[in-house]
């Protein structure tokens, strides 16, 4: 089995796992600030990245490698929504480019690629909604956008 290939699935259970945490926090603090559509949002990505950290689980166990439960690195939270979507739009971004090359070296293996290229279209999807979003913010403003977010 390719070693980058299942060294990369252990990197998605470890930071894929610490972005759920984060987005769940995330998603209770907009709830607080009765930003109740943006909290929803973030609540829904973090059950979405929980699901890819099952799967990339189960595969792990499937191709017989061990799985870690590996220290993850603390991440700031950010209280500003506009801030928090730039933020988190540079880090799909980041994601993004790191999954495109995992994407490609696990072509010889069926079963994880299908995992990742889905992996990598829903993180695309969370990419562009994020910049649908700073352009709106642009288009009509924080405070109007904020608005919309209740």
């Amino acid at each position: 089995m390719n070693e980058k290939v299942i060294e990369g699935l252990q990197t998605i259970v470890t930071e894929l796992a610490q972005q759920a945490d984060g987005h769940v926090i995330q998603s209770r603090i907009f709830a607080s600030q009765g930003l109740s559509k943006l909290a929803a949002q973030y609540e829904e990505h973090a059950a979405e990245e929980r699901g890819y950290v099952v799967k990339c689980i189960d595969r792990l166990i499937d191709l017989g490698c061990e799985v870690k439960l590996e220290a993850k690195k603390s991440a700031p939270i950010v209280a500003d929504a506009v801030k928090y979507l730039k933020q988190d739009l540079q880090v799909s971004k980041d994601g993004l480019a790191w999954l495109k090359e995992l994407v490609a070296a696990a072509q010889d293996d069926p079963t994880t690629f299908d995992i990742l290229k889905a992996y990598y279209q829903d993180e695309e999807g969370d990419m562009y909604w994020a910049e649908q979003q700073l352009a709106l913010v642009e288009m009509i403003g924080k405070q109007n956008w904020l608005a919309k977010q209740i």
